[in-house]
């Protein structure tokens, strides 16, 4: 398979090892250390699929560009959803299918399914609040990052008491506080956390290294070439 990697910070320079590794070609990467090397030059006859891994202000122009070249795109920028809709109307325009995940780690996705069951059973039985906290590298520039935004959604979707979320601590009883941490070389933490005056329970997922996150990413691209629509880790996993 050739894969057109759209950003070649840590996560894009990991995927190219496993890439070439499990047996697929770089057809070519778009990134300012590879300077007059554009989407653009690229179309579905020369790149089977692209992986954009970038910065919240580029995505989203990253995936439309993708889109209108008709190559089917992974990604996996985070900060950029208020342009969703417009990507999704484009892959249904274009027939053009794209995969989006805020963290491809096969186990945040098992996260994610056990963080909703948990949030409908602590509801069911009350006397619970409940916080979110993540923790990263300090190079990580959005925040809250996207794991945490995935496993706030799913919280307000299950735990009807919190119908909004902020990122700092709160004493508003509808409020769901979401807590940043930037610190050291941190490569992910996150904790859900419900209180009550008799006890603690705690969700939490820790990545140790990137693979996880590299290898989730090459299964969404192994996976997506011959699809049309708008995708995320649940159809890959099955969840």
């Amino acid at each position: 398979m050739k894969l057109l990697l759209i950003g070649y910070g840590k996560m894009g320079q990991a995927i190219a090892a496993q890439a070439t590794a499990r047996g697929h070609q770089i057809a070519g990467i778009v990134d300012p250390t590879h300077p007059g090397v554009h989407i653009t030059d690229f179309t579905a006859a020369t790149a089977d699929v692209a992986i954009e891994f970038t910065h919240p202000d580029a995505a989203f122009s990253n995936v439309r560009s993708c889109l209108q070249q008709g190559i089917p795109v992974v990604c996996g920028s985070t900060g950029w959803l208020h342009h969703f809709a417009e990507a999704q109307a484009l892959s249904q325009q274009t027939g053009t299918p794209l995969f989006y995940a805020s963290n491809y780690s096969v186990g945040v996705n098992l996260f994610f399914h056990f963080n909703e069951y948990i949030a409908a059973k602590m509801h069911q039985f009350g006397g619970y609040d409940v916080q979110v906290r993540e923790i990263h590298h300090t190079q990580k520039v959005d925040q809250p990052s996207g794991t945490a935004l995935t496993a706030a959604e799913g919280i307000l979707r299950h735990f009807p008491a919190k119908t909004t979320w902020r990122n700092e601590p709160t004493d508003v009883p509808n409020e769901l506080a979401v807590l940043s941490e930037r610190t050291g070389a941190v490569v992910g933490t996150h904790i859900v956390t419900y209180n009550s005056t008799a006890d603690t329970i705690e969700l939490k997922h820790e990545a140790h290294t990137r693979d996880g996150f590299v290898q989730g990413a090459l299964l969404a691209a192994e996976w997506l070439p011959g699809r049309q629509g708008v995708f995320g880790m649940k159809d890959l996993l099955g969840l």
